[in-house]
């Protein structure tokens, strides 16, 4: 049975850890042009090989938006590394929510089906780290040294 803790339980800030190297594992690839040559390479390679086929030729405007989400998501994940605070895995959960529609809807517009792999970690990230926050009454309130 899945049993869940509460943000503020001591096990939260792993979650949200877990989830931050995931993201650095799987998107620190996109985060160059250099990089994401060789990602796309490998990714329409293994698509080819399963029989799901490969992605489209690079062009630089899909080169620039990899880039961004892959920048973006190194940064969101060292952020997480280094300060697993609860409200980075509340944020980081709705963030995967967003991520996991718009890869649903990429495979119901023909994606090659290797992205469920993708869509799956996003969703099982996203409810391991949103979950909890049902259990908690009030929403997030910001730290006491905030106004500080």
């Amino acid at each position: 049975m899945f049993r869940t803790v509460a943000p503020s339980h001591p096990a939260y800030p792993r979650f949200v850890r877990a989830s931050a190297w995931y993201d650095l594992v799987v998107t620190a690839g996109f985060a160059t042009p250099w990089t994401y040559r060789l990602l796309h390479s490998a990714l329409s390679r293994f698509g080819e090989a399963i029989g799901a086929g490969g992605l489209p030729a690079l062009d630089p405007i899909q080169t620039l938006y990899a880039n961004l989400m892959g920048s973006v998501v190194v940064v969101w994940a060292l952020l997480r590394l280094l300060r697993p605070l609860p409200a980075h895995g509340l944020y980081d959960g709705v963030a995967r929510t967003l991520f996991a529609l718009w890869q649903a809807y990429a495979l119901a517009h023909g994606a090659p089906y290797w992205l469920w792999m993708f869509l799956g970690a996003e969703v099982a990230f996203g409810v391991v780290q949103l979950v909890p926050w049902r259990l908690v009454r009030g929403g997030v309130s910001a730290p006491s040294s905030a106004g500080a």
